[in-house]
């Protein structure tokens, strides 16, 4: 096992980490990998939702709103990004 440091964490937030992982009965080290996995599933929970939810335009309107952007985007110079 190695030693690993974590700047810019205060007081406050590392003896609340602290007391978390010991009312899970569980490592440091095994409470920060739950920690990851579990923000993982959110992430992956979020997205699922987002790609799975009903279309907020429809396809004709996201054309239109898509070729709108491009005219935008080259009267004030940015560089061109298909949409």
């Amino acid at each position: 096992m190695t030693t690993k440091t974590i700047k810019n964490i205060d007081e406050e937030d590392w003896n609340e980490f602290k007391s978390r992982a010991a009312k899970a009965n569980v490592s440091l080290g095994t409470y920060f990998k739950v920690m990851l996995e579990e923000s993982e599933k959110k992430t992956e929970e979020f997205w699922d939702k987002v790609f799975s939810s009903e279309k907020m335009l429809e396809d004709e309107e996201a054309e239109e709103l898509a070729k709108e952007i491009k005219r935008l985007r080259e009267e004030r110079g940015f560089r061109d990004v298909d949409l």
